[in-house]
């Protein structure tokens, strides 16, 4: 067993993957749907596919139209993160966090964010409240 840390659920479900780490707020639209990449230029992520992992970031940002619609495009294509860490949650990607089935969290311990490392694999468990850096 790994370390363990305390959350707060805003989106039901367990979650298990590589973690991706982006100190920059994320705009689902500028994430090509087809592949996960993140696409917007000089953004912390640019190049890197977020398809299948825990993304762990500071807030969305945008629209609400292209928030939710490039979350819908990214579920649709089996791109979508498995699971979200948020800072500062926002109600269009709460609610899309939730009709999609994606597991999301916040108010996440200060020590996860001095703890987990980019490419580490974590457990989000929003159910229980708990995300868990496994060994």
């Amino acid at each position: 067993m790994g370390k363990v840390f305390q959350c707060h659920k805003i989106s039901e479900g367990v979650a298990e993957g590589e973690a991706v780490l982006s100190g920059d707020d994320i705009m689902f639209y500028l994430i090509e749907p087809e592949t996960g990449v993140v696409i917007e230029p000089a953004h912390a992520l640019e190049g890197k596919s977020i398809a299948g992992k825990i993304l762990i970031f500071p807030s969305g940002k945008g629209s609400s139209v292209v928030q939710a619609d490039g979350l819908f495009q990214l579920n649709k294509r089996g791109n979508a993160p498995k699971g979200m860490i948020i800072q500062y949650p926002e109600t269009v990607l709460v609610s899309s966090a939730i009709i999609m089935d994606i597991p999301m969290v916040d108010k996440v311990e200060p020590a996860f964010y001095q703890t987990v490392k980019d490419g580490d694999r974590i457990r989000i468990n929003a159910d229980e409240g708990t995300i868990e850096i496994l060994e």
